[in-house]
């Protein structure tokens, strides 16, 4: 289990996360959303030790993960950042297998060539192993990039607004992939996320937060409120069900136009 206790942060004299405490529900997808400057990306940094808190503690598997090994970390948890930048040209096989490093330190045995394979072929990157990253669509590379991360083998995956770039075809699929993380290699997927609707739709948990502090935290059912997305993102939205989920309509429905209703979508 991933915990932060009152975890504080700043940039010179400005506070980016104030007091902070949360439990990260594991075999979960949990979605840090709220806007710009909300502290999303810096919680999520602090969480996997690549910036220290200024105050306050994050355990790791209920050890202070400040006192932990780096190379120990990284076989706890693999992150992906918004921003991917690669000074070489680089195949998709060879990616994946820097997934390997902190098992590997650079000398790839038997068992690492076949957690490579494993990620490959369950990324279904078999075809294009050869190609290089710089030759392929941004969905192609991002699932390149998820293949890394399995062959990481770590319990807990990280990701910063995998999303962006992405058109709404591999957007989809991106997020369908890490729930079959979630559901069938028993992952625990913590990610930052720009567009409320795709933590409304796919998120199991959501953690709201605004000006540095986590204004709620819980199932993506009870975070999916308009009161509650009023006060993160202090704008006005209006919640339908499709389903089983809720989902955010970006504009007030006037009194005099008529919205369409189904079986499967109502008010």
């Amino acid at each position: 289990m991933i915990e932060l206790k009152q975890v504080s942060q700043a940039y010179g004299t400005q506070d980016i996360l104030k007091n902070v405490s949360l439990k990260i529900k594991e075999k979960r997808i949990t979605a840090l959303v709220g806007a710009n400057g909300a502290g999303k990306t810096t919680l999520l940094n602090v969480a996997a030790n690549l910036i220290p808190a200024k105050s306050g503690q994050v355990l790791l598997d209920g050890r202070d993960i400040c006192q932990m090994e780096t190379i120990e970390i990284a076989r706890k948890i693999a992150i992906l950042k918004q921003t991917q930048h690669l000074s070489m040209r680089i195949t998709v096989q060879e990616l994946v297998a820097f997934g390997r490093y902190p098992h590997s330190k650079g000398r790839l045995k038997s068992a690492d060539e076949t957690k490579i394979r494993e990620a490959i072929a369950y990324m279904d990157l078999e075809n294009i192993k050869e190609k290089f990253i710089d030759e392929l669509s941004g969905g192609q590379r991002q699932r390149a990039y998820i293949a890394m991360i399995l062959a990481q083998d770590t319990r807990y995956v990280f990701l910063d607004e995998p999303l962006n770039n992405l058109d709404i075809k591999y957007s989809v699929e991106m997020m369908t992939i890490l729930q079959k993380l979630v559901q069938e290699l028993d992952k625990t997927v913590i990610i930052v996320l720009h567009d409320i609707n795709f933590a409304a739709a796919f998120a199991d948990e959501i953690v709201a937060m605004k000006g540095g502090e986590i204004i709620r935290e819980g199932p993506a059912e009870s975070i999916i409120d308009g009161e509650t997305l009023k006060d993160v993102f202090d704008h006005e939205f209006h919640i339908i069900r499709v389903g089983e989920r809720k989902v955010c309509v970006y504009f007030q429905p006037q009194p005099d136009r008529e919205i369409k209703r189904s079986k499967d979508c109502f008010i």
